[in-house]
């Protein structure tokens, strides 16, 4: 692990602008999903990687408060998996099934496919404040998740990608080493530089292993690139969560009068209503009289 630096996200062009290309260290980003969800270790490497891509996936955003997620599921135990990333380098994440109970390694590696599953569906969704989000979908090549990330790239945005993701995970189940990069050709990229390109990243050494020797995001790029590429930007990285009571609120009250009614009858022994946030873990207790004004509020 990089204990020299926060995570951080590289963006950088090459060729005169024909390829465009990240990189991320997302350590200490899949380090707080694993311990927020408690999640095994293959379970801990699918969601990384996820949040990994929807961190690269939400640098094309133009701007900060546009979002990203990308859901993958998979016929795989873990259930859903779904990463959320803004224009600020902030994301989280959730699963289903933390724990799963499936074999954690596969041929010497974690059994990321095997708890994701090898058929089912990515989506994309990106709300970009239109009136109506872009969605994208398309079926499963892996189960992998760089891989497929990178089918979704060509076949849904017809861009010629690379994608490479990882997460390593220590015998004591701790993150050591998160990270990935993506590499799109643009149009007007000559075949001879295509080639080149792509076999420079055949020949990379794992994600997470070059992240554990030491290496930046910038020292990534370097290798892909060999003749030099432009860095556009550095942008710290984070797991952030937006929600608050406020917005817990508002999620109730869309349930409607009837269903916020049931549960506070429900609750109604105890006089606290309890609803925690998927995504971050945070409790929210909300008392007789604020669940009677929210259920006011949803009669509207």
């Amino acid at each position: 692990m990089n204990n020299g630096h926060s995570d951080y996200l590289v963006r950088a062009t090459a060729l005169d602008g024909r390829v465009r290309a990240f990189c991320v260290d997302s350590t200490r980003v899949t380090a707080e999903l694993s311990e927020r969800h408690g999640t095994e270790p293959a379970v801990t490497a699918a969601l990384g990687r996820l949040a990994t891509g929807a961190l690269m996936f939400s640098a094309l955003l133009k701007k900060r408060e546009h979002t990203v997620s990308i859901r993958i599921l998979g016929d795989g135990p873990a259930g859903v998996l779904l990463a959320a990333a803004n224009g600020n380098g902030e994301v989280r994440g959730l699963v289903g099934r933390p724990v799963t109970g499936a074999d954690q390694v596969s041929n010497g590696k974690l059994n990321v496919a095997g708890v994701v599953g090898r058929n089912g569906r990515l989506t994309v969704t990106r709300d970009l404040g239109l009136r109506h989000p872009y969605v994208g979908v398309v079926e499963l090549v892996s189960g992998e998740v760089g891989e497929d990330l990178a089918h979704y790239l060509v076949s849904s945005e017809q861009t010629p990608s690379a994608v490479g993701v990882g997460v390593f995970v220590n015998g004591g189940g701790d993150v050591a080493a998160a990270g990935g990069y993506m590499v799109q050709l643009l149009p007007g990229v000559p075949s001879t530089d295509a080639t080149r390109i792509e076999q420079a990243i055949r020949e990379l050494p794992h994600t997470t292993t070059m992240l554990r020797s030491g290496d930046t995001p910038e020292d990534v790029l370097t290798r892909i690139f060999p003749d030099g590429f432009e860095s556009l930007d550095r942008m710290p990285v984070r797991f952030h969560c937006p929600c608050t009571a406020e917005r817990v609120e508002r999620a109730l009250a869309l349930l409607g009068e009837t269903e916020v009614r049931s549960i506070l009858e429900k609750d109604r022994a105890s006089g606290i209503t309890e609803v925690t946030c998927e995504f971050c873990g945070a409790h929210y207790k909300l008392d007789t009289a604020a669940m009677e004004a929210i259920a006011t509020r949803a009669r509207r």
